[in-house]
């Protein structure tokens, strides 16, 4: 498949990336959903992704999203601890799943940034790093993204998104090197800015 971040990656550093990271995903030490935008981490050596990938699983990377749902939550921060795992009948989506039957913890810090009348900008900080697990926690307590094809409400916003709006704008890790805190940030994308924008007139 053409146009993605692993032909990027080949293209830059050609060979330097065979065998780190498997076949299918060069380089990669995480993931972010299909649709969701912002910052990624990868790695150019073997020795980088094995210590990236060490603090992914140790938890000392931290990763901050911002999202935007539907309703105002009652609170100005919480924590969502629930587990999940793959959905009964729907392999392509996951669930809330009892560890009894399979789920694996998954816990998920949020805050309110900006209250938009029956929208919210929050940020989310996640202490686990599981399929779909910011979606499928704003889902469960009744606020699911705006946007969301999968696990949100239908409902129109007015704007032409290409997928639920959820950003990774902020990503905090060790440089494997250095020893240095290195923290990346990446900016709005455009469609979420105009969502922002949209939402933010309507409480004019």
């Amino acid at each position: 498949m053409s146009g993605t971040l692993v032909n990027a990656l080949l293209a830059h550093c050609g060979e330097q990336l065979t065998g780190i990271g498997g076949v299918e995903r060069p380089g990669i030490v995480h993931r972010l959903d299909k649709d969701t935008t912002g910052a990624i981490v990868v790695a150019k050596t073997e020795l980088a992704h094995h210590h990236l990938q060490a603090q992914m699983k140790a938890k000392t990377a931290r990763r901050e999203y911002l999202g935007v749902v539907y309703g105002a939550p009652h609170t100005d921060r919480g924590t969502i601890d629930a587990p999940t795992g793959r959905h009964p009948s729907d392999r392509k989506r996951q669930t809330i799943v009892p560890p009894l039957k399979g789920g694996r913890y998954a816990i998920t810090h949020w805050q309110v940034e900006e209250r938009l009348n029956n929208f919210t900008l929050m940020r989310f900080r996640l202490e686990t790093g599981r399929t779909h697990q910011i979606r499928v926690h704003c889902a469960h307590v009744g606020h699911p993204i705006v946007g969301d094809p999968t696990y949100g409400s239908g409902r129109s916003v007015g704007v032409n998104l290409p997928g639920q709006a959820l950003h990774a704008e902020r990503l905090t890790l060790i440089h494997p090197v250095s020893g240095e805190p290195v923290t990346a940030i990446a900016p709005l994308p455009p469609h979420f800015l105009k969502l922002l924008a949209v939402l933010r007139n309507r409480t004019v």
